[in-house]
């Protein structure tokens, strides 16, 4: 078998890929760039990509019988086309929630107990010698009995309402499917959710129903100290909207995870309140805890495995 691996770099280069060896011979490219897909995969019978675009346009032309995708999301993918091809597409579940959860909960944190001003305030050598042990240029509060809304509540959902209950919160959530209901946590009508909740937490994958889920008429139902955590896909909020509502003091702030364009365009509304300190935005790598990815490439290697047994591990195109 030749595989071809397009975008190994997403994977991090401390994880071993070698272990693909196993299934043939293996070619690795760091980044492939839509142009070059269709000739990098002309010989491949399987193609290991997260981020590479693969359709008609790309695949037509190939002998591909088995798509991995190292990631959880298939947008990527043009998963109908490939199953009129015959063209095998397996994602990985499960890998990351832990990962993901953790980085929830940083990013919260780092955002309502102004970390990342302490430190800063303290390697700036300003604490030293200072007059007083403590400094409380930024007030923060506790999460201890505050209303916790989740977005979504599939397996990271899950998890965040866990680790949210633990903490002392009351702990809400809405989806746009009824089929994650969970009677553990009260499910809320999504404006009701807006209006009570302290502390909103995307974990929702990118759909038709949650396309711009957040604007600036949800904005307006929040509280003014509410913060938005989005860990989901960047096009659930409006991005220009949310930008006006910090400004605006129409709500506390927003930790996120992933934009809308990814890497961030200089061109981002974004880039107007990169300073301010109720945004705080870290380069899409919740997920990306070691274990987390060392998981991933194990799941691939199942998935690949099991495929050429004849089984139908984590196949997506079965069900379009």
């Amino acid at each position: 078998m030749n595989i071809v691996f397009l975008d190994r770099n997403t994977i991090g280069s401390d994880i071993d890929v070698n272990v693909f060896l196993q299934f043939g011979n293996l070619t690795i490219y760091s980044f492939t760039d839509e142009f070059e897909v269709a000739n990098r995969i002309a010989d491949a019978d399987i193609v290991l990509t997260n981020k590479s675009k693969l359709n008609e346009t790309t695949l037509k032309d190939s002998n591909v019988k088995l798509i991995c995708v190292s990631a959880t999301g298939t947008d990527n993918v043009d998963v109908r086309f490939c199953k009129s091809m015959g063209i095998a597409v397996c994602n990985v579940k499960g890998y990351s929630t832990e990962s993901v959860v953790q980085h929830t909960f940083t990013s919260l944190f780092s955002l309502i107990e102004k970390i990342p001003q302490y430190n800063e305030y303290v390697k700036s050598q300003k604490y030293i010698n200072d007059k007083s042990f403590l400094h409380l240029a930024w007030n923060f509060r506790e999460i201890y009995g505050k209303n916790f809304g989740i977005i979504g509540m599939g397996a990271i959902g899950k998890r965040v309402a866990q680790v949210a209950n633990a903490f002392g919160c009351n702990v809400f959530y809405w989806s746009s499917s009824d089929i994650d209901r969970n009677p553990e946590y009260k499910r809320l009508p999504f404006n009701e959710l807006l209006e009570i909740c302290d502390i909103i937490s995307v974990h929702s994958p990118l759909t038709e129903h949650t396309y711009h889920l957040f604007g600036t008429k949800q904005f307006e139902k929040m509280k003014n100290t509410a913060v938005l955590v989005n860990m989901g896909r960047g096009d659930i909020i409006v991005e220009e909207d949310l930008v006006v509502a910090i400004e605006t003091n129409m709500i506390g702030g927003a930790a996120l995870d992933v934009l809308s364009k990814e890497p961030m365009s200089d061109k981002s509304p974004y880039v107007r309140v990169l300073s301010d300190p109720r945004l705080f935005i870290t380069p899409h790598i919740a997920w990306a805890s070691i274990e987390a990815r060392e998981r991933c490439i194990n799941e691939m290697c199942l998935n690949i495995s099991d495929f050429f047994d004849g089984g139908f591990r984590n196949r997506v195109d079965i069900t379009v």
